[in-house]
């Protein structure tokens, strides 16, 4: 059944309201009617099952047959920090890191990120990140959408890492410690159901200093491989946030 998210302000006691994009996607693209069923949810804790009353192309009202509880988000809360890749890179890891479970993103600029940065188009470009997440959690049939931040810099990045019950720094070089070494002391937590907030830092196409791993290492990271493969750096985001996802019983794990 197809979902939308709404503004917690277009939630009512007995109905809802869906407007803009949505309201005609539902009535050109999906070509439904009145009394048709469709699913809604604030992004906060409200999901619903709703009648379509009324439509037109701005304006989609339904009436709510039921509440339902809030599924599709894990236990663990995941915020994927990443490295501005070039091109639309940054597109393909919100939209696959979001239907696969990550909790939030929070892009920024390191030593070797090759992406000339424009504040003055920063806005658009976060608000069209913020639409691909908003997209990429309906069709997941989450409950939420992850958070994302405008583009900080290393050191900004660094100092946001407190809170975190472990941050994990993805580094080809760390040939010891790999991921799985790194969750283990995790996993019986991760796995009992407790909310758990866990970063992954993903560098860019040339990867982290040595200087970077320090500083991170520092601010509380812990630098693992993933594997004996290079992973490109979209791939890496995905591969770390799914064995995480793994490891918290979000997948049949443990």
């Amino acid at each position: 059944m197809q979902r939308y998210f709404i503004d917690p302000g277009q939630f009512h006691d007995t109905s809802v309201v869906i407007a803009g994009d949505d309201a005609r996607h539902i009535g050109k693209v999906m070509r439904s009617k009145p009394g048709d069923k469709l699913i809604v949810s604030d992004g906060v804790n409200r999901v619903a099952l709703a009648e379509i009353v009324t439509l037109d192309p701005q304006e989609v009202t339904a009436e709510i047959i039921e509440m339902l509880e809030p599924t599709g988000e894990p236990a663990v809360e995941v915020t994927v920090a990443q490295s501005l890749p070039k091109g639309d890179k940054m597109e393909t890891v919100i939209q696959k890191c979001t239907e696969i479970g990550a909790s939030a993103f929070l892009p920024f600029i390191s030593e070797r990120t090759v992406v000339q940065y424009d504040g003055k188009k920063e806005e658009k470009r976060t608000a069209r990140w913020r639409k691909i997440a908003k997209e990429a959690a309906e069709q997941a049939h989450r409950s939420r959408i992850p958070a994302i931040e405008a583009p900080v810099s290393w050191r900004e990045m660094l100092s946001m890492l407190d809170g975190f019950d472990l941050v994990c720094m993805c580094y080809e070089k760390e040939h010891g410690q790999q991921l799985r070494d790194v969750l283990k002391p995790f996993s019986a937590r991760l796995a009992s159901g407790r909310t758990c907030r866990v970063a992954v830092i993903v560098g860019p196409e040339g990867g982290f200093s040595e200087q970077e791993v320090a500083e991170a290492e520092k601010a509380g990271a812990v630098p693992a491989g993933l594997g004996r493969r290079i992973l490109r750096t979209e791939t890496a985001a995905m591969a770390a946030l799914t064995c995480i996802m793994y490891e918290s019983g979000e997948m049949g794990g443990i």
